[in-house]
């Protein structure tokens, strides 16, 4: 759908109107991406600095990971916009007779399961882009470290935005095996790392 290839104020009045992609969960995707990026930023502003060399190794690791992160978020910006049409169409199919009614189930199921699984993933990698938020926050380079907060809290705003995504979705699921299944782990991970995200942050305006 090409979404991320729109320049920042084509995305933003794409997403202010009644289409019904991008939404919350690509939204989402795309502040990940960007709070992985400033972390990035942060590697890059301390790798080739003398005072760091001897972490020089532990920011080019932390980069590598940050790059393939925002590659993933990126790509699900996209994603998270082709698992959503269908659901969209899937609401407005007709119910009339049980048979209609059977088949409208059917497909109802299959497409919240897909549609929940893109934001989970978006999740997935918000807690890893958190996880490298904290060393870029510990070892780079000083003068950037305000980025780094930036970082962390756009990723935990990314985290909590995909989770919406996810119990919206689960809420219609008539398997409500596997919807308790993916609320848990979609609690889980807003339970750990919302509060390591929130300690990044407090830690960086306390060395500021």
């Amino acid at each position: 759908m090409g979404f991320t290839n729109n320049t920042c104020r084509e995305f933003v009045e794409v997403l202010a109107t009644k289409a019904p992609v991008p939404g919350g969960g690509g939204a989402s995707a795309l502040a990940g991406a960007i709070g992985t990026a400033l972390g990035n930023m942060v590697g890059s502003l301390t790798v080739g600095k003398k005072k760091y060399a001897d972490v020089e190794a532990d920011i080019i690791e932390l980069q590598k990971k940050a790059d393939a992160l925002q590659a993933d978020l990126l790509d699900l910006v996209e994603k998270d916009a082709e698992v959503f049409e269908p659901l969209s169409k899937a609401y407005g199919m007709p119910k009339d007779t049980p048979e209609q009614q059977a088949e409208k189930d059917r497909v109802m199921e299959e497409c919240l399961r897909n549609a929940c699984s893109v934001p989970l993933d978006i999740m997935r990698k918000c807690c890893e882009a958190i996880d490298i938020m904290e060393g870029f926050a510990e070892k780079g380079s000083k003068l950037a470290l305000s980025d780094a907060g930036v970082g962390a809290i756009l990723c935990r705003s990314a985290l909590m935005g995909a989770s919406l995504n996810v119990f919206i979705n689960t809420s219609s699921m008539k398997d409500r095996a596997y919807a308790a299944e993916t609320e848990e782990e979609a609690n889980t991970m807003l339970e750990k790392y919302t509060v390591k995200a929130e300690d990044i942050f407090n830690d960086v305006k306390e060395r500021l």
